[in-house]
């Protein structure tokens, strides 16, 4: 055969003859081809989540909107024809005595528990890591009060800190009887005893994602730095604390979204008191809105409460975005 007739023959040959000599002809069409099937099934898939988007996102911002709307009403919930009343329920919130008072319980509460959780569930979570015995049972020793529920645990506390529990009989076996006094009884000492609880029962989720955030740091990093004299604080200052920045910050954003909606443990154990001692905003938005049955006032309470945990959120996140140097 004659150059010319073999030359002839690879034109008219099959497509698939000549796209193993070069390799472009095929892939352009295949990328192609590949990124509309993607956007096919990317299409597809997001019409069968879409029922479940309009429904989630339909009863979330439809419960927003409603609640906005009653916030205008002088309403018991129950009565035909509610008030209008504008702006007036946020007018005497920021006039009432006892939203303020939540408001500063609300701050105290997340500044003591947060730093607490983080400074204990760190300090485990740096003891845990190391090869110790017994580092499984001590791991779920420390994680077993975030599973237990409030209802369980706050007849034990409310009995523990009776003027004559458990937690006073302890200090006068050891020799501290002069320290006794009604711990949930007394508005100057109630808070901190919700404080405390608080930390007990959460201080194991912190160390659970501190030590998840520890086990992805290079163990190489922290041999070199033993290798080269770094003790134990200089470890953690130096390395394993800014590396797990990241978690301190999600931490920070759940712990000020969880101190927001705060109502079960100050509820069931001193019941929002004494003299609203305990009071934070979820249990003050129970009291007016089911007991008082002041429901317009107590979905402007809600609104605002909505209002500071968005604020509270973005702000931890920018904070933690300057600080991490990302814009």
């Amino acid at each position: 055969m004659s150059r010319a007739g073999a030359t002839r023959l690879g034109q008219t040959g099959t497509p698939g003859a000549d796209a193993p000599a070069t390799g472009r002809p095929g892939a352009p069409a295949g990328g192609a081809g590949g990124r509309r099937s993607g956007r096919r099934l990317t299409a597809s898939g997001f019409l069968w989540i879409l029922p479940a988007l309009l429904l989630c996102v339909g009863l979330i911002y439809y419960c927003i909107g409603y609640t906005a709307y009653i916030s205008t009403l002088n309403w018991d919930g129950i009565s035909p024809g509610p008030e209008h009343v504008g702006t007036r329920n946020y007018d005497r919130i920021f006039h009432d005595p006892v939203f303020w008072g939540a408001i500063r319980h609300t701050v105290l509460f997340f500044a003591v528990t947060f730093v607490v959780q983080t400074a204990i569930g760190m300090l485990f979570a740096v003891l845990l890591h190391s090869k110790i015995k017994f580092a499984v049972v001590y791991k779920v020793i420390v994680f077993i009060p975030v599973v237990l529920a409030p209802a369980i645990t706050a007849p034990v506390f409310r009995r523990m800190f009776a003027p004559d529990g458990q937690f006073n009989w302890v200090l006068g076996h050891i020799g501290l009887s002069s320290l006794e006094q009604p711990w949930i009884g007394q508005t100057s000492t109630a808070l901190w005893v919700v404080m405390a609880i608080t930390v007990w029962q959460w201080t194991g989720l912190t160390f659970v994602l501190y030590f998840a955030a520890m086990s992805q740091i290079d163990p190489s990093v922290l041999e070199a730095a033993r290798m080269d004299g770094a003790g134990n604080l200089r470890t953690i200052t130096s390395i394993i604390w800014p590396s797990v920045r990241g978690t301190t910050l999600a931490l920070a954003i759940l712990s000020a979204i969880g101190v927001m909606k705060t109502f079960d443990v100050p509820w069931l154990v001193t019941s929002a008191g004494p003299n609203y001692a305990t009071e934070f905003l979820g249990t003050y938005i129970y009291r007016i809105t089911i007991p008082q049955a002041h429901v317009g006032y107590g979905a402007a309470l809600s609104v605002i409460l909505l209002v500071v945990a968005l604020v509270m959120a973005v702000v931890l996140q920018l904070r933690g975005r300057e600080k991490s140097g990302v814009r």
